[in-house]
């Protein structure tokens, strides 16, 4: 995962862990309000009216004179609210995969119904952005400084004249915290929070997480390792910042936990190991980066990879270290984990 603060990380540093043209007429155009969406199209017509508004997690306060039509979000931003039946008119983020099937980070959008302005790290259109007339751009934070999530740091400051932005901080805190802050974002843009499926997958997430909670008081010797993979070396992650992993920690999982001297190069995100140091930590349980900017287990050829007793053992989970931000998708997370530990055997 990226780390922020007054830490400059590299491409790979901010989207790894646990592991980022001119206006002209464009800036013209977008203030005329026209290809404001009326509730048909792509945006989200809401179903409460009047004035809106939201503080988001930097302490920024957004007023609007109605609620937000034409949403722009990154990509899992956008399918957390599209949980909650609100829907975004563009998108940017990693959204589809070099096949064109939709990224894991889409969840259930219909990414073909969506405008992309990027697809990868830098790519943001803005002249693209400019014509769908945003309301507002909401991303998440994963800083201490309010760092936009995937708004490219040269061309934030166009980005920003065009429509005003709120930011859902994954930060420092646990996953229930910024649960909640996006099912308040979505009950503020109209989504339906009663709807039977909104209110089941809430109670299905209490469910899981006593379930985590039970696997990992049962299981408190398998010792869990986060990890993600590249082709030149191998991240493991810390739990002190990761969404996540702070709850699973705080629900009873044992991570492997790197010092704090060896995350220091990560942003204290993550220790980078080569893959011949790879076995460095003893674990029975790994959880492997499941993005798309991550090489995936199936794919990891390296030899020492092989050789790792949780591997060997097939003792190997996915790991969202950017999950979507709606219950519906964090169930799957908290009983992956739970499953695994139920099963697991003392291999390390």
């Amino acid at each position: 995962m990226p780390h922020a603060r007054a830490t400059h990380l590299t491409r790979r540093g901010l989207l790894v862990a646990g592991g980022a043209a001119g206006l002209g007429a464009a800036l013209t155009a977008c203030g005329d309000g026209k290809g404001k969406d009326g509730g048909s199209g792509n945006g989200t017509k809401a179903a409460r009216s009047g004035p809106w508004s939201f503080e988001d997690d930097r302490g920024t306060a957004v007023k609007l004179g109605e609620v937000p039509g034409n949403i722009v979000a990154f990509t899992g931003v956008g399918a957390a609210l599209h949980d909650y039946g609100v829907q975004v008119k563009g998108v940017f983020g990693p959204t589809k995969t070099k096949d064109g099937k939709p990224d894991v980070q889409a969840g259930d959008m219909d990414i073909s119904k969506v405008t992309v302005l990027g697809n990868a790290w830098g790519q943001f259109n803005i002249e693209k952005y400019a014509s769908l007339a945003p309301d507002v751009l909401i991303t998440t934070v994963f800083d201490g400084a309010g760092t936009l999530w995937y708004v490219p740091e040269e061309s934030k400051k166009k980005i920003a004249q065009l429509a005003p932005s709120v930011g859902i901080s994954v930060y420092d805190r646990q996953l229930t915290q910024p649960l909640q802050r996006m099912w308040d974002l979505a009950q503020s843009l109209g989504g339906d929070m009663k709807a039977a499926a909104v209110t089941d997958a809430k109670k299905r997430f209490e469910q899981a997480a006593a379930r985590l909670r039970a696997a990992a008081k049962a299981k408190p010797d398998i010792r869990v390792m986060a990890g993600s993979a590249s082709d030149q070396l191998f991240y493991v992650s810390g739990t002190n910042l990761s969404v996540d992993l702070e709850y699973f920690k705080a629900l009873g999982v044992n991570f492997v936990e790197p010092p704090e001297s060896a995350k220091k190069q990560g942003g204290g995100w993550y220790e980078s190991l080569s893959w011949e140091n790879v076995d460095k930590y003893k674990a029975d349980l790994i959880m492997m980066d499941d993005r798309s900017s991550a090489v995936q287990p199936a794919d990891i050829t390296k030899p020492t990879w092989k050789k790792l007793a949780a591997v060997k053992a097939g003792q190997v989970i996915s790991r969202s270290p950017e999950p979507i931000l709606s219950y519906d998708k964090c169930v799957p997370l908290l009983t992956t984990l739970a499953q695994a530990l139920e099963k697991a055997q003392k291999v390390s």
